[in-house]
């Protein structure tokens, strides 16, 4: 065992308690010691030689005691997060056994990014509930950034996405699933249809659909744009929702660019056309992410295989439609 995982043994087992993590949280929520304190149920003179006691084991100031209170250093935040997904894994816990206890199947929660919503989650959801029936199921959907972050935070047991931030990679593990490939998405009447000669310059002068900003689609779109010496659409809805998406392109002349299998039954009703232009976008590998070191419950397990499974399924089912 080298020094540092020694070190790091002895601060959890001979120093950490459970009243430090309690209070971190705490001091997390509130910019001030004594409301912390009362949060925790401590005296605040308790509260402060507790934060000492860290501050004087680990050799770092964790907070900067300001005239109206306290704020958190790069060292106190971290304490802060890990704290906090800390007691969450042992309230999982708690919930786990008491749900075992009743007879009731527990409850799994994960994030999504949209495209495999379309197919891989369905199917997941139904293996899921077909092993698991009396588990609780919830599905979030969101970018993959922000379901990253409520993972380490131990609001969500798994996310279908991506990881855009390369400093919480030693954190998680990745499981990569899928690419996805982009294509303009019209209405079958829209001008544009039949065109073979389309051109950058013209599509950005079109309305569009596109995600909200940050997203690493809104990003490459822009980006795309811009290496050709042009502004981003002006004219533009920023959404998420495919119920709104598909209404939009039914109804109008704005255009989107999207995964096929997002509109793929519209597409085959032949309601909607993909465009013949290569936007060359192409999206980063999405797959299973979980936290590194931390043990799924039974339901999150059963939830992950299914995904896994769903995954190889619809992965032979595109080879074949492309052999065809």
């Amino acid at each position: 065992m080298s020094m540092s995982s020694t070190l790091s043994d002895r601060f959890v087992r001979s120093h950490l308690k459970m009243r430090h993590l309690i209070l971190l949280v705490e001091l997390g929520r509130h910019a001030s010691i004594a409301n912390a304190a009362a949060a925790a149920r401590l005296t605040q003179p308790s509260a402060s030689r507790l934060i000492s006691d860290l501050e004087h084991v680990l050799g770092i100031q964790l907070f900067e005691r300001m005239a109206r209170g306290v704020v958190p250093t790069w060292a106190g935040k971290m304490l802060i997060r890990r704290a906090g997904v800390a007691l969450a894994e042992m309230d999982a816990a708690h919930c786990e056994i008491s749900t075992l206890l009743s007879g009731i199947g527990g409850r799994v929660a994960i994030g999504s990014v949209l495209t495999p919503a379309t197919n891989i989650l369905m199917q997941a959801i139904k293996l899921f509930k077909a092993r698991s029936q009396k588990a609780s199921l919830v599905v979030d959907f969101s970018t993959s950034k922000s379901m990253v972050e409520r993972l380490l935070d131990g609001q969500l047991d798994l996310v279908l996405g991506r990881i855009l931030d390369t400093a919480v990679v030693p954190l998680l593990n990745f499981e990569p699933i899928s690419d996805e490939v982009h294509h303009l998405i019209v209405r079958a009447g829209h001008p544009l249809v039949g065109r073979d000669d389309l051109q950058l310059a013209e599509l950005v002068e079109q309305s569009w659909i596109v995600p909200p900003t940050g997203s690493i689609l809104r990003d490459r779109l822009t980006a795309l744009f811009l290496s050709a010496g042009l502004a981003p659409p002006a004219e533009t809805v920023e959404t998420l929702a495919v119920p709104l998406v598909v209404a939009l392109l039914t109804d109008t002349d704005m255009l989107v660019a999207l995964p096929k299998e997002l509109v793929q039954a519209q597409l085959a009703a032949g309601e909607l056309v993909a465009l013949p232009f290569d936007l060359k976008l192409r999206m980063d590998a999405y797959g299973i992410i979980t936290r590194r070191g931390h043990v799924l419950s039974p339901g999150a397990e059963i939830l992950a295989d299914a995904l896994r499974e769903a995954a190889m399924a619809e992965l032979d089912a595109s080879r074949k439609r492309q052999a065809a």
